[in-house]
C-alpha cells in the first residue's frame, strides 16, 4: 500500500506540473516549438530528478533544500535566456526571487548540517518511490510558487514601472525582512545552552508563533501583486501562489508538524499553554492578554 501511495503521489506530481505548465503557457512565446513557461516547469522537474540520483545513492537529504533554491534560480535564468525581451520588471522579479532563494537555501542547508540531518526524511529516504515522490513534489512547489514570477519574466509586452510593482516590491521586502529576522532570532535562541529545553517566545516570536512563515507568505503575495499586469487568460490561475504557500506551510508541513512536535514536548507546560492561547498562530500582531 505504501508503494501504491508513493507512486500515486509521483503521478500526481507529474499531472500537477503538467497542469501548471498548461495554465501558465497561455499566449506566451515559444522556444524549440514549446512554450517557454512549459520549458521552465520541465526544467524544474529535471533539476530535481538529476539531484535525486546522488541523494538516493547516498541515502541523504542534506542538500534537498539547497536544490530547491537552485531550481528557483535555474528556472529564472532559463526564462531570462529564452525570453524575447527582458524588461526591468522581469529583472526585478528574477533578482528578488534569487535573493530569497539563495538566503533560504543556504540557511536551511547549514541548519540541516548543524543538526545532523532533517528528521522529515528519516522514514522516507531509504524508500525509493516515496523519496522520488518527495523530490518531484518539490518541482511542483517551485512551479506553483514561482508561477507568477515566471510569467513576468517571460512576458513580452512592453511594461512600465507602475503602482503594482512598487506595492509588490514593498510587500516582498517586508516579508523578506520578517522571515530573515525571525530565522536569525530562533537560530540565536537555540545556540544558547540555557535554552536547550525551552521554546522561543521573544522578539517577533512574541507576536506570532510562526513569524518566519508569515514573512514567506507575505513576500510571495508581493510577487503576485507585481505579476498582475503581466498575466492574461488562464495565467490568472497562477495567482494561487501565495494561497498555495499558505496551505503548504500551515496545513501540510511547517506549522502542523512543528505544533505537533511542540505539544509533545511542552504540552503540559503552563507557560507554553499561555503562549499558545495568547499569541497569534501566524499573522504578526500584539499577543492577546
Amino acid at each position: 500500500m505504501t508503494n501504491i501511495r508513493a507512486w500515486g503521489g509521483f503521478l500526481a506530481a507529474l499531472l500537477g506540473g503538467a497542469l501548471v505548465a498548461y495554465l501558465g503557457s497561455d499566449s506566451v512565446d515559444s522556444a524549440f516549438e514549446v512554450p517557454i513557461f512549459a520549458l521552465c516547469v520541465a526544467a524544474a522537474f529535471v533539476i530535481q530528478w538529476v539531484a535525486f540520483v546522488p541523494a538516493w545513492l547516498k541515502s541523504s537529504e542534506r542538500f534537498f533544500d539547497l536544490v530547491g533554491s537552485v531550481t528557483y534560480i535555474g528556472t529564472a535564468v532559463i526564462a531570462l535566456i529564452l525570453a524575447d525581451e527582458i524588461s526591468a520588471r522581469a529583472v526585478i522579479v528574477a533578482a528578488l526571487v534569487a535573493v530569497w532563494a539563495t538566503r533560504l537555501g543556504v540557511f536551511l542547508t547549514f541548519r540541516v548540517k548543524r543538526e545532523g540531518g532533517d528528521r522529515r526524511f528519516n522514514t522516507i529516504k531509504n524508500h525509493f518511490p516515496t523519496f522520488l515522490m518527495t523530490w518531484s513534489l518539490q518541482a511542483v512547489w517551485v512551479s506553483v510558487t514561482f508561477g507568477p514570477g515566471l510569467a513576468v519574466i517571460i512576458d513580452n509586452k512592453p511594461g512600465s514601472l507602475d503602482g503594482y510593482l512598487v506595492v509588490g516590491v514593498l510587500l516582498w521586502f517586508l516579508g523578506f525582512v520578517i522571515e530573515v529576522i525571525a530565522d536569525e532570532q530562533k537560530r540565536r535562541f537555540r545556540q544558547a545552552p540555557d535554552n536547550a529545553s525551552r521554546f522561543i517566545q521573544s522578539g517577533l516570536w512574541r507576536w506570532s508563533q510562526h513569524p518566519n512563515y508569515f514573512g514567506e507568505i507575505l513576500l510571495w503575495f508581493g510577487i503576485g501583486v507585481i505579476a498582475l499586469p503581466s498575466l492574461q487568460g488562464s495565467q490568472y490561475v497562477l495567482l494561487i501562489s501565495p494561497v498555495f504557500v499558505w496551505l503548504l506551510l500551515t496545513k501540510v508541513s511547517g506549522v502542523r508538524m512543528l505544533d505537533a512536535r511542540a505539544r509533545r514536548r511542552w504540552g503540559d507546560d503552563p507557560e507554553y499553554k499561555r503562549y499558545r492561547s495568547s499569541t497569534p498562530v501566524l499573522i504578526l500582531k500584539p499577543p492577546r492578554r
